[in-house]
């Protein structure tokens, strides 16, 4: 009897799982992987399996892909991570055979992009639920029992291919076909974005689930309400009942439903998720940042938010980097954000109140102004530490008499930038104090050197005031405060908030990021106290980078041996005009060389040039493409070296349903005191965008109304900063009561 080749593309859990099953059922098996060691062991002792019987070792063909020299391809399994579909597919393309095809057998959504290289007759669908590990170089541990099913892209009728398929695979288990595969997939994704939570904290997945229901259920529902705007009927499989956990559940089913869950989990062999152990033993990147973007795309197009899910993605994408911040508070902060509900729908103030607010603050004017002249009084250049100590000591006592002593505060030290100042306020009103508090961001740094005052001190001129640092962004704290005492004065209810004050932003915010991330994720909302672009908020924001590129020549006497060096200079002259064909204009792309410096004297080759480099973009998709080209850098006279230095600064800023939400909010809370307010995108960057990145709801731009930042012209309107305090108050009273 002849056996089908399969080549399994991709030899960690799923694809070690099924390759080893094949094999040992008599399938031509090869598998390629990228790990070297891992295919040498498989070479040298076959495929092991560890299970609950002990070790089954099969022998099989193990290739990386470039020592693959076989024939083309037929039946591909393709089990890389979903990160890796495009490079994975891009080396099976030009390989398979005419009739063959791929099968997705991972996590996410990746058919689509396999259809792209190979065309849609020849992708295949399919939805694995398979609990293994790779514990070591050619060994894969069994999880036990799982769920396989197989079917056409976008469902049909079970055809003849993948009647084949689910023929073969009974040599893993219960395979099956059936006509609405997407259904498992979303099922699938729901059931994920659970696994992916528990994996922010180091505690076994059944114990998390079954302690942070809010957050887990939240997670479901938002996965549901996407698959419902496609009309697709989510299936259950194992002992994840899709129905139970669907938005329209009975709350006893669910529970019910979630108790049967962790009951099963607490079966299985393995007890951490696989995300888990990328990050706590690989120290690699997780897939889930790629694969649940199809989930963001379409609740994004149905104009559904999914604050809770994004809010997991960014503390996966942190702790990448940092897997010891693992920490079951993650989940706990989730929880009080689910708990808080969603944002708020309608403005909570009448119009009558509305416009009390802002006679109340108008009748304050000369007290504001007062406060601004004295915080401008105080300099505080990103530069000087010292200053900058003196400055934010002076906000605590002023902070102090303006609302009183805080619930609980913390100076966070910087040594190498001005400290963080965290400051958490209570809330009034009745059944407010249980809810997550709203953020209220604002940097005390200003770009302007110690010694501006004293040709440039602070100035009003009827509505109008002038200082170093009034727009950028001191009047911006100073209608906060305000708008907070506005309502504590005609006792209406405000919101718990917490203030963060952080020294660095004009510097990148390098020593404070942490700490905004951090306090952003407990919190409910964020709201950005930056100044105004002409009155507008900003819903969008594009991320930077900041990047140094260094050319290496050889020097040599440029009049005695002219051909003996390699310059730098024109090295980097070539370098600079690749670098400016990067931009796309229309894509909202732009990168700037604003520093170039190089070689020491005119009649010597130089041996070293730099160009500094601010990068733009508006997008992931483009961020993503500048990134790829600059790895790509590489000289254009071989005798010089080119590196690259720096990084991302920020992350994009983008108007997601949340972002719009807010501002609809704001919008609505500006009506009542005559004001149409508009909503702008803007090129510069804030703390806001590692907020918005974060996955928590964020609106910047709350701050002055005037101009001229980081310019001599820089100025603020008086009644701009009392029309601004108006709204914010709106806004957080919105929060004290929905």
């Amino acid at each position: 009897m002849s056996h089908t080749p399969y080549t399994v593309v991709g030899g960690g859990a799923i694809g070690g799982t099924l390759a080893h099953a094949l094999a040992r059922a008599g399938h031509p098996v090869t598998l390629i992987d990228s790990d070297a060691d891992h295919v040498a062991a498989i070479r040298e002792n076959g495929l092991a399996l560890d299970g609950a019987d002990g070790r089954a070792l099969v022998p099989m063909a193990a290739h990386t892909p470039e020592e693959y020299e076989g024939p083309p391809l037929e039946r591909v399994l393709l089990a890389v991570k979903a990160q890796a579909t495009d490079a994975a597919m891009r080396w099976i393309a030009p390989r398979l055979a005419p009739d063959g095809y791929v099968v997705s057998v991972q996590n996410g959504f990746n058919e689509g992009l396999i259809a792209e290289h190979v065309g849609p007759h020849r992708t295949v669908a399919a939805f694995v639920n398979i609990f293994a590990d790779v514990t070591g170089p050619g060994v894969v541990r069994d999880g036990g029992p799982g769920a396989f099913v197989i079917g056409e892209p976008g469902g049909g009728p079970v055809s003849d291919r993948v009647t084949a398929l689910v023929a073969d695979l009974q040599a893993w288990g219960p395979a099956q076909a059936h006509e609405n595969i997407e259904g498992f997939l979303w099922a699938k994704a729901a059931f994920g974005a659970m696994l992916s939570a528990t994996a922010l904290a180091d505690a076994p997945m059944a114990d998390l689930i079954d302690r942070h229901r809010p957050t887990m259920y939240a997670l479901a529902r938002e996965v549901f309400r996407a698959a419902d705007s496609l009309g697709i009927h989510a299936e259950s499989f194992d002992a994840f009942d899709a129905e139970a956990f669907h938005p329209d559940a009975a709350p006893a089913a669910r529970d019910a439903a979630c108790d049967a869950l962790t009951a099963w989990l607490r079966t299985q062999p393995k007890d951490r998720s696989g995300i888990w152990r990328d990050l706590a033993v690989r120290r690699r990147p997780v897939e889930v940042t790629t694969h649940y973007t199809t989930v963001f795309d379409t609740a994004d197009a149905a104009g559904q938010t999914t604050p809770v899910l994004r809010a997991v993605v960014a503390g996966l994408r942190e702790l990448e980097s940092d897997p010891s911040g693992m920490a079951e508070s993650r989940l706990d902060a989730l929880d009080r954000r689910v708990a808080a509900g969603g944002l708020p729908d309608a403005p909570a103030l009448t119009e009558e109140q509305s416009r009390a607010v802002r006679d109340w603050l108008a009748g304050h004017t000369d007290a504001l102004v007062a406060d601004l002249a004295a915080y401008t009084g105080l300099e505080s250049p990103s530069d000087d530490p010292a200053a900058l100590d003196r400055c934010l000591d002076w906000l605590r006592g002023w902070l102090d008499d303006s609302l009183g002593a805080p619930a609980s505060e913390e100076r966070l030290s910087r040594p190498e930038s001005g400290d963080v100042l965290i400051r958490r306020y209570a809330a009034t009103g009745s059944g407010a104090d249980a809810a997550a508090p709203v953020l209220l961001l604002c940097h005390y740094d200003t770009v302007w050197p110690l010694g501006t005052l004293e040709g440039w001190p602070f100035h009003r001129d009827g509505d109008r005031v002038t200082g170093p640092g009034v727009f950028d962004m001191k009047a911006g704290l100073v209608q906060a405060v305000w708008s907070l005492r506005a309502l504590a004065a005609l006792e209406l209810p405000r919101p718990a908030v917490t203030f963060l004050l952080n020294g660095d932003e004009e510097t990148g915010s390098l020593h404070s990021r942490e700490a905004i991330v951090a306090e952003a994720g407990a919190s409910r909302a964020t709201l950005v106290f930056e100044a105004s672009a002409e009155g507008a908020v900003k819903t969008n924001r594009k991320g930077v980078g900041i990047f140094r590129l260094v050319v290496d020549g050889s020097e040599a006497h440029a009049g005695l041996d002219p051909t003996a060096g390699a310059s730098a200079v024109s090295e980097l002259a070539h370098q600079i005009l690749r670098l400016e064909e990067l931009q796309d204009h229309d894509a909202g792309t732009t990168l700037n060389v604003g520093v170039v410096q190089g070689g020491t004297r005119s009649n010597v080759t130089a041996g070293r040039a730099t160009a500094e480099l601010d990068v733009r973009v508006a997008t992931t998709a483009e961020r993503a493409r500048i990134t790829e080209a600059l790895a790509a850098t590489a000289p254009y006279d071989p005798r010089t070296r080119v590196s690259l230095e720096g990084d991302w600064n920020r992350p994009v800023f983008t108007r997601t349903p949340e972002v719009a939400h807010l501002y609809r909010l704001a919008h609505a809370c500006a009506r009542p005191l005559g004001h149409d307010l508009r909503e702008i995108s803007v090129g510069g960057a804030s703390d806001g965008n590692f907020v918005q990145d974060a996955g928590v709801p964020v609106l910047d731009g709350l701050g002055a109304v005037g101009a001229g930042a980081h310019a001599r012209s820089e100025h603020v309107t008086v009644s701009g900063m009392v029309e601004r305090a108006a709204l914010a108050a709106g806004l957080l009273a919105a929060f004290a009561t929905g």
